[in-house]
């Protein structure tokens, strides 16, 4: 395949410095260089927000650009020309000038349980009263509370070495995480339960990686094009067209899933109190060509079973830093 980019350049790759972000930039720069290997590709790093502040829990921070926005101001600066996101933290309303160019195959976007080792024999049914479970986001935290109101749960920071760390240490009896990233990185064995929908419904667009550039540059997103699944873009947008319509960011217990059969998409959502005592969830299906109305319609349907009174009271919540 011929380069539709003229005339030739070479693109800045723009990542934070995690190890999951690197390995998932480097993947990208990789499958991007089979498709057009006379392009020269360079990854520029940065420190977002989020990388930097580690001693506070994400809903207290309360800023929906957390692991994105120094990657944006260099977008919009021309320092690089396109950023390789976790799109699960990638905000559903991106500044202006801005765009999802593409999203790639997605991983398995479901929770996992990580244990202890002494807990190596259980699972999340099994686990006893009073066992710590570690997780930094509130939608986990307010759909297991819902399932486990007996457990103890308790703010996690940092990578995920530091967090396997603090696990292997005792701090925790189990941690919540992502099963993707465990599994790019390569730690696909320390996932001990995947979590089942019925028990926790994923974050909007996790297991997925989101590609954004400006907005003007065509040829650029008819590049990045080479490496979309369509089906997984289908299935993102459904979810990403949910939670915009919410006014959700990353911290708002608002959890998803989505599956493809044929030309139809069904579209699963759940919205949760922070305490779990209140959950409204339910499915709409429809083409999958016109994902983003199906989530649309979702979040309507959601409001008129009751969700905007748990919305008004978790964005109180959150503004009062509570958690």
């Amino acid at each position: 395949m011929t380069s539709v980019v003229s005339p030739p350049r070479t693109i800045r790759i723009g990542s934070r410095k995690s190890q999951l972000a690197l390995v998932q930039t480097y993947w990208v720069k990789a499958e991007l260089e089979k498709s057009f290997p006379d392009i020269n590709f360079e990854v520029h790093t940065m420190s977002t927000q989020g990388d930097k502040i580690l001693d506070v829990a994400l809903a207290k921070i309360g800023d929906k650009g957390l692991f994105t926005k120094e990657l944006e101001v260099g977008m919009i600066n021309r320092e690089i020309d396109f950023a390789v996101h976790s799109l699960k933290d990638l905000p559903t309303r991106l500044p202006e000038g801005l765009a999802l160019a593409a999203i790639t195959e997605r991983e398995n976007p479901a929770d996992a349980l990580v244990v202890h080792e002494k807990h190596q024999d259980k699972q999340l049914d099994t686990l006893p009263a009073g066992a710590v479970i570690g997780t930094s986001s509130l939608r986990r935290l307010a759909q297991l509370r819902n399932k486990y109101p007996h457990f103890t749960f308790k703010d996690v920071r940092g990578n995920l070495n530091t967090r396997l760390a603090k696990l292997d240490a005792g701090e925790y009896d189990a941690l919540i995480l992502a099963a993707a990233g465990l599994q790019r990185l390569g730690m696909g064995d320390r996932v001990h339960q995947v979590i089942p929908k019925e028990v926790s419904l994923h974050a909007v667009g996790q297991g997925a990686l989101g590609i954004e550039c400006r907005a003007d540059d065509v040829d650029l997103i008819s590049l990045l094009k080479a490496i979309e699944h369509p089906p997984t873009r289908d299935r993102c947008l459904a979810e990403r067209a949910f939670l915009r319509d919410l006014e959700g960011g990353c911290q708002v217990p608002i959890g998803v899933n989505t599956e493809i059969d044929g030309e139809n998409l069904a579209l699963t959502g759940v919205v949760a109190s922070i305490d779990g005592t209140q959950l409204v969830k339910d499915t709409v299906t429809g083409k999958a060509a016109e994902a983003e109305k199906i989530g649309t319609e979702l979040a309507q349907l959601l409001r008129q079973q009751g969700a905007q009174p748990i919305l008004e009271e978790i964005f109180a919540e959150i503004q009062r830093g509570l958690k």
